[in-house]
């Protein structure tokens, strides 16, 4: 794609960024077959060229941010199926990250959206906040059938039935490994994650302890800072993650990691990325180094030694989260992981395809994101599984809230496969 930067324009960082990707593609279009808001919707510009597009024109002319440019820029997934299927390795990524920035730099949004998400960006990342607003949500939710906003109504809608107590495996912290140590690894605990389920983290500690990893919990360490980074909201974000490449680089320059484990994928395309948005800052070094080692959770297992398990007479239909099999390129280690734990494992039609969770976006775009979960159940249900496995939280609430199968993270099969307890969720499977 020809594009027409100016020498000025080009100074700034992001606009070079964004040149050099725009400049990657060719039109071909291979992206629209697997976009799934253009399946939905049909519409071009729904797709990633017709973004690209959007784009392209917004930056080359910097002109302020129509409403039309917006709209369809605010209904990707950011799933990045796009990336996966483009022959031109066109970082499409970096590109609407960078769109969003501006977007919300100089586009003067209605006031009740300003105002949505101010409290989105004040309210997930931020455990204890997060909790006291799922039990609000939990009381409000009778009433959901009388508020008109359907964005709102989704939020009252997120609310769990019940809302776990606090886990103190969160708190700041090392956990011996139990065999003889082989890596010494910092977990990622995360946000939502800590006030929507805190299985996940106490399953990652017994297993990872238990297959010789001792485990620190970095002081310090918090929201990854994706959601706000998916918003546009650059201040906020940097912010959170500056955070954690400090944490984290006091026990690189301490007593050692052999890797950042992350058992929510989304955190995880995030903290990998961190190398890229902080080149230009003063922590560009120690970003580098965080993101050098940064794994997911099914990464660092495979380099240990997982005893193979016998088969366990459970189906499990495993969900590829997009983040996973997009963001971070892993879409087998998962599977054989589970398979080698005894587990049969089967894998919906169209796997490739978003649930229509995608951070924030069940909540900013409940309409596509409920025919994107509808979808994704019908899949999954179809394979007649006895447990849904996935590997993110967001998912995991999404697919949950439109199916009666149990949803179960991977970690927590693995954690039971190998001498941890049953996960909770699945006390109604024999």
């Amino acid at each position: 794609m020809q594009t027409s930067f100016t020498e000025d324009q080009l100074k700034d960082p992001g606009t070079a960024r964004a040149n050099e990707i725009l400049r990657a593609c060719v039109h071909c279009g291979f992206c629209t077959a697997t976009c799934p808001t253009y399946q939905v919707l049909g519409d071009e510009l729904d797709s990633p060229r017709g973004r690209i597009y959007l784009i392209k024109d917004m930056l080359e002319n910097e002109r302020v941010p129509d409403a039309r440019t917006v709209t369809h820029i605010d209904r990707c997934l950011s799933c990045l199926a796009c990336m996966t299927t483009c022959p031109s390795g066109v970082h499409y990524m970096h590109l609407v990250d960078h769109a969003r920035e501006y977007i919300e730099q100089h586009y003067d949004r209605p006031w009740h959206d300003k105002a949505l998400r101010w409290m989105l960006a004040r309210i997930l990342p931020y455990p204890m906040r997060f909790r006291v607003a799922l039990l609000l949500a939990k009381i409000g939710k009778p009433f959901a059938p009388l508020i008109p906003d359907a964005r709102l109504r989704a939020m009252l809608a997120m609310a769990p039935k019940t809302i776990p107590p606090v886990s103190r495996n969160d708190d700041p912290q090392s956990f011996a490994a139990i065999v003889p140590r082989k890596k010494r690894v910092a977990l990622m605990t995360g946000c939502a994650q800590k006030a929507l389920n805190t299985d996940i983290n106490d399953a990652t500690i017994r297993l990872l302890t238990r297959l010789g990893c001792e485990v620190v919990v970095a002081d310090g360490a918090g929201c990854c800072g994706a959601l706000t980074h998916h918003m546009g909201k650059t201040v906020e974000s940097h912010g959170t993650a500056a955070k954690n490449i400090r944490a984290w680089a006091r026990e690189m320059d301490g007593d050692g990691l052999d890797a950042i484990v992350i058992n929510t994928s989304g955190c995880g395309t995030t903290v990998k990325d961190y190398g890229h948005m902080f080149r230009q800052e003063p922590l560009a070094e120690d970003a580098a180094r965080v993101s050098a080692i940064a794994m997911d959770v099914s990464e660092l297992l495979m380099t240990l030694d997982l005893p193979e398990g016998a088969p366990k007479g459970l189906r499990v239909a495993y969900h590829a989260a997009c983040s996973l099999q997009h963001g971070q390129k892993i879409k087998t280690h998962p599977k054989t992981l589970l398979k080698r734990a005894g587990f049969e494992v089967v894998e919906p039609a169209d796997s490739h395809l978003c649930c229509g969770s995608a951070g924030t976006y069940n909540l900013m775009q409940p309409e596509i994101s409920a025919q994107l979960k509808a979808r994704k159940v019908r899949t999954l249900e179809a394979k007649g599984p006895d447990v849904i496995a996935a590997g993110n939280i967001g998912c995991m609430m999404q697919i949950g809230g439109g199916t009666a199968v149990p949803v179960v993270h991977t970690v927590e099969l693995l954690d039971w496969a190998t001498g941890g307890p049953k996960p909770p969720t699945l006390t109604s499977v024999t």
